[in-house]
């Protein structure tokens, strides 16, 4: 699933955020091997969202808008395990706060658009 061309980066994102089309127009503007797919027609397993979460160095946790309102309402101040948050991830990609970009080994979670460019390799 997460086999990719050297050159090639693949984004998920929310195509109805703007700082997510944006993220993507700047890396289309300096990569023309770019691959996009809706946070909802993302992966939907645990083990994939792990080798992300891996690849991100993060806690799933840290990914998850706390302002979305299905976050306020269902998982504020509940604790889960890490496949827990995995599962959450999984089955909830709307709330990831921002697009997530992969390119080979490397992956990034771009808060601000610009922050394609900080993605490892050459062309962004």
């Amino acid at each position: 699933m997460l086999k990719l061309h050297p050159n090639e980066i693949l984004i998920y994102y929310n195509p109805e955020s703007s700082a997510g089309r944006k993220t993507v127009a700047h890396a289309r503007s300096h990569n023309k091997n770019v691959s996009v797919r809706s946070f909802d027609k993302g992966p939907s397993t645990g083990t994939i969202w792990k080798r992300i979460v891996d690849k991100l160095e993060m806690h799933p946790k840290e990914m998850m808008n706390k302002a979305h309102p299905y976050y306020q309402e269902n998982i504020r101040g509940r604790e889960f395990t890490y496949e827990g948050w995995l599962k959450i991830l999984a089955f909830n990609p709307d709330l990831i706060k921002a697009p997530i970009a992969l390119r080979g080994d490397d992956a990034i979670m771009c808060h601000t658009p610009t922050d394609i460019y900080k993605l490892g390799g050459t062309g962004v």
